[in-house]
C-alpha cells in the first residue's frame, strides 16, 4: 500500500480532485449542484478559503483554493463539505456493510487528491486543467458551454477569451 504524505502549508494554495464513490454513470453532483454550492458557501463562511478555480462534473470535482495565512487545515473543510452535502441529499445510495456499520453514507470516496501549488506556472496549469475538464471528459465541445465552472468568472475578469480551448485541439497541459 502506498504511503501518502500530505503537505500542510499555512496560507497555501492547493489543487484538489474529489470523487464520488460510485463514478460510472453517476450524475449526482450536477443533479444536486445547488446543494453543493450552498454547502461550499456555508463552509467557506465558517472556515474561510479563496476559490481560484472550481469545476463540478457529474461524478467528481476539481478546484484550486487558497487558505488563510495562518491556516493549513484543508482536511476540515473537505470533511465538512462532504458530510454536509451528504446530509442534504436523499439516502438512496447502495452502502457496503462497513459503511452501514460505521453509519457512513456511500456518496464520496474517503480520500481525495491534493497538490500544493508551487509557483505561478503550476497555478496556471492547474487552473487550466480545472477549466478544461468538461471538454476533456466529452461533456461539451467548448469549455464555455459547461455551466458548473469558474471559467465564466475568468472570462469576465479577462483571464480567458470566451472561445478558450474551443477548437478540436486540446492545449498541451492536458493529462
Amino acid at each position: 500500500m502506498a504511503n501518502y504524505h500530505r503537505i500542510w502549508c499555512p496560507g497555501g494554495t492547493y489543487f484538489f480532485t474529489v470523487n464520488l464513490l460510485q463514478r460510472s454513470g453517476n450524475d449526482l453532483l450536477v443533479r444536486h449542484v445547488d446543494a453543493l454550492r450552498e454547502v461550499v458557501l456555508h463552509v467557506q463562511r465558517r472556515h474561510p478559503f479563496l476559490i481560484h478555480a472550481w469545476v463540478v462534473l457529474p461524478d467528481h470535482l476539481h478546484c484550486v483554493i487558497e487558505l488563510p495565512a495562518a491556516d493549513a487545515d484543508f482536511a476540515r473543510r473537505w470533511h465538512l463539505i462532504k458530510s454536509d452535502f451528504s446530509k442534504r441529499i436523499p439516502k438512496n445510495e447502495v452502502r457496503s456493510a462497513i459503511r452501514l456499520k460505521r453509519g457512513e453514507r456511500g456518496i464520496w470516496q474517503r480520500r481525495y487528491w491534493e497538490h500544493l501549488i508551487r509557483d505561478e506556472w503550476d497555478f496556471a496549469a492547474h487552473c487550466n486543467y480545472v477549466h478544461i475538464n468538461p471538454l476533456k471528459h466529452g461533456l461539451v465541445t467548448q469549455v464555455k458551454d459547461w455551466p458548473y465552472s469558474t471559467f465564466h468568472r475568468w472570462v469576465l475578469q479577462g483571464d480567458y477569451p470566451l472561445n478558450w480551448a474551443g477548437s478540436d485541439e486540446l492545449p498541451d497541459y492536458q493529462d
